[in-house]
């Protein structure tokens, strides 16, 4: 049980509903800002305005999976109109010393915050639990838009997978799955071994030029910039990119675009296909690691 411990829960879209949920389930004292226009919030919690007084008992704070951008501003889906959420240090400097702030993925403004007021900050996207369930999502989201964008089955066509972390690795399951013909670029000895044995084709991320020409579909996973002008060069005008890497990118979209090859970056896309399930995933994280916690 959470009981006793002080949670405020800082804008985010429909995943942060499940977190909501859950933490109030388990007798957590739960304040919400930036939930305005919801109109059945979870029981056990009370909708609030922020201020550095509601800050100042918190134990935890917890943001949205995209963190705050480089100016603390914080994406509140369900806030009312012109309503602006911004996380300053005056507001951090409220905080406890012992409180923690719990986000997806947190940016340089928010880590020298954190580190300024001395105050614990968790990545739970660089956590492997997180990731590892949150590839399912992301590969079926992935799936979805390449079905509504191509006129050709993925059965049979040339997938390439770029990048084998995580996320690479379920793209590459699942593709395989749908009986596409999957080639995987990896960096290392060890990761070519493991792709052969699971039945895959693997080549060297630096060796791309020399595949890319087959692909029908790629899905990159690399946040850097990977499928540049001279490998689009090479790339068949059907082809398909779907940038599954934060933003920017791994992809020169605007050589795409002159080629006239297709791609789109989708960075996201659990919050998008499955937010209750992508919710329930970072809840289930939260909880775990608070009830560590005491």
């Amino acid at each position: 049980m959470l009981t006793g411990l002080r949670i405020v829960v800082l804008g985010g879209d429909a995943r942060q509903l499940e977190v909501i949920r859950r933490c109030a389930e388990l007798d957590a004292s739960v304040s919400i800002v930036g939930f305005d226009t919801l109109q059945h919030i979870p029981d056990g919690a009370v909708k609030e305005e922020l201020s550095e007084h509601l800050l100042t008992s918190a134990d935890v704070v917890i943001l949205p999976v995209v963190g705050c951008d480089d100016e603390g501003y914080i994406q509140a889906k369900y806030a009312t109109e012109g309503t602006v959420l911004q996380l300053t240090p005056e507001l951090a400097g409220a905080l406890p010393v012992h409180s923690s702030v719990y986000t997806g993925i947190a940016k340089p403004y928010l880590k020298e915050l954190c580190s300024t007021h001395n105050l614990r900050l968790v990545e739970l996207l660089e956590r492997d639990d997180v990731a590892i369930h949150n590839s399912i999502p992301t590969a079926e989201g992935a799936i979805m838009i390449a079905i509504q964008n191509t006129d050709f089955t993925i059965h049979n066509s040339v997938a390439l997978v770029l990048g084998m972390g995580r996320t690479g690795f379920t793209m590459a399951k699942t593709l395989q799955g749908l009986g596409a013909d999957v080639r995987v670029s990896v960096r290392r000895e060890e990761d070519a071994a493991r792709a052969s044995v699971m039945g895959l084709k693997p080549f060297l991320t630096r060796d791309l030029a020399n595949y890319a020409g087959e692909a029908d579909l790629i899905f990159n996973t690399i946040p850097s910039m990977i499928i540049t002008a001279q490998i689009l060069s090479k790339m068949k005008p059907k082809s398909f990119i779907i940038d599954l890497a934060s933003a920017p990118g791994g992809t020169d979209f605007r050589y795409a675009e002159k080629r006239g090859i297709k791609a789109m970056l989708a960075p996201g896309l659990p919050g998008i296909v499955a937010p209750k399930t992508a919710g329930e995933i970072i809840a289930n994280s939260i909880v775990s690691l608070l009830l560590c916690d005491q």
